[in-house]
């Protein structure tokens, strides 16, 4: 693999300060992966706490995307105003109080308040973790460690489905009615701390610095990263690029890169109404629901977050070999199948079986290794560097509208179509993707950012 094969011209003194700050921007999308599936568990014994109606159920499962809306909002905003690490240093310290307060209320309104203000970090984390990895990175690793941020992302759902696994355990149902959610939710005070404490010990964007003109200070982080040989020429490059960067959100809409917008608009918002999050909140009810006991129920999610897991690894085994839009038709291809065989076995009730399993597990093998990552690679490349900060705000916000509307409404359209019309719509949401993949999507791999840039005025 191409970038692979680059991290071996990286100054061999640099590697573990190169692998530090991977690993704690990696924690931000374990956070996120975290806190998006840590409801998962608890969403049935809150539905009995509460004795919740099926739109309340989607209320407060959605009440902490909410929060991820208006956090990505501001977090460009903010960043650039106070820098990148003082805001990640934020989010951490809103999730860690988002999570106590979620393991404590009494009732539905403190609940959604609590999972509100994690959603502000949450939100704000999946913008500013890649815009970190891609500012500090060396360039010749950036595109492998973009794919990495994703792969945290599963780890965080995969590490949250054995945590409630594990808590779900510890008594019977009217045990877990009353306390079970509660330690579900309040775990995620540790990942948060841990994330909290290691900021510290990163620098600030070397990016950041050279624009508030503190050039010394991103000098010698550069230095870091890329060794002193190369440190000057990067910081002038910064610098220079800098100077360019005038770009405003008319200019998103303009000939040359509209297309490009509606593009990275379509991947990310249609990455969610295809159905991912309906299954990754709500497996373990969906599972209920067909005949399937808590433990067993559980035991299944898990092996969900296995299966996410592994292919996102593959995914990052194939991204720079078969190319982005390759893998693109592939993978929703596949999920396309997979939706139909599950809304069959809905339709006519083959759920006791393997199959029913047996196609969810391909779907999120599917998902994981295409619509999964790419998104968030291709965003980062089909734009060009004076608009990059902005059309990637625009793309995150409507990634988390998405995001909205899926968990909001899952459980009204499980409740009024069932599971068969339910897969159906996001069925029909993966075919009308494939077609704009087919049409629309150029393929990266293997080209510079210009030549990019380029084939959209084309």
């Amino acid at each position: 693999m191409e970038t692979l094969q680059a991290t071996q011209t990286i100054p061999a003194n640099t590697s573990g300060f190169i692998l530090k700050v991977s690993v704690v921007a990696a924690l931000g999308g374990l956070l996120f992966g975290y806190d998006t599936a840590v409801i998962a568990g608890a969403i049935g014994f809150l539905e009995t706490k509460f004795n919740l109606t099926p739109a309340m159920v989607g209320w407060a499962a959605s009440s902490a995307i909410w929060g991820c809306v208006l956090g990505a909002m501001m977090a460009g905003y903010l960043s650039d105003r106070f820098g990148r690490k003082k805001v990640l240093i934020v989010t951490a310290v809103l999730f860690f109080v988002s999570s106590l307060g979620a393991a404590i209320p009494q009732s539905l309104t403190q609940f959604v308040l609590a999972r509100f203000v994690g959603g502000l970090g949450i939100g704000a984390a999946s913008m500013l973790s890649p815009l970190y990895i891609s500012e500090i990175a060396p360039a010749k690793i950036r595109g492998q460690l973009v794919s990495l941020y994703q792969l945290a992302i599963v780890l965080g759902i995969n590490l949250i489905y054995f945590v409630n696994l594990k808590i779900a355990a510890q008594g019977d149902p009217t045990w877990n009615v009353e306390w079970g959610w509660r330690y579900m939710l309040g775990s995620g005070t540790l990942p948060a701390f841990l994330f909290f404490v290691l900021l510290f010990l990163v620098p600030e964007s070397p990016r950041w610095l050279i624009k508030r003109k503190r050039y010394d200070e991103a000098l010698l982080t550069l230095e870091k990263v890329n060794g002193k040989a190369k440190a000057k020429e990067i910081a002038d490059e910064i610098q220079s690029a800098l100077s360019q960067e005038n770009g405003t959100v008319a200019e998103l809409f303009s000939p040359g890169l509209r297309m490009a917008l509606v593009a990275g608009i379509v991947l990310a918002l249609f990455s969610q109404i295809t159905g991912i999050n309906a299954i990754i909140y709500y497996a373990p009810e969906i599972f209920k629901s067909i005949g399937f006991g808590p433990e067993s129920a559980f035991l299944q999610t898990v092996l969900i977050g296995v299966i996410n897991t592994v292919f996102t690894f593959v995914a990052i085994w194939l991204i720079d070999r078969a190319g982005r839009k390759t893998l693109l038709m592939w993978g929703v291809g596949g999920m396309i199948v997979c939706l139909l065989g599950i809304a069959l076995c809905f339709q006519y009730s083959i759920t006791q079986g393997p199959w029913l399993l047996l196609f969810i597990l391909a779907y999120i093998a599917c998902f994981a290794s295409s619509l999964g990552p790419i998104p968030w690679v291709l965003i980062s490349e089909i734009y060009p560097t004076k608009t990059r900060g902005l059309a990637m705000s625009f793309c995150t916000l409507v990634l988390w509208i998405g995001v909205v509307f899926i968990t909001q409404f899952t459980p009204v359209l499980l409740r009024e179509l069932g599971g068969a019309g339910t897969f159906g719509i996001f069925m029909v949401n993966a075919v009308i993707l494939l077609i704009f993949v087919w049409r629309k999507i150029p393929e990266t791999k293997q080209r510079t950012l210009e030549e990019i840039e380029q084939s959209w005025k084309r």
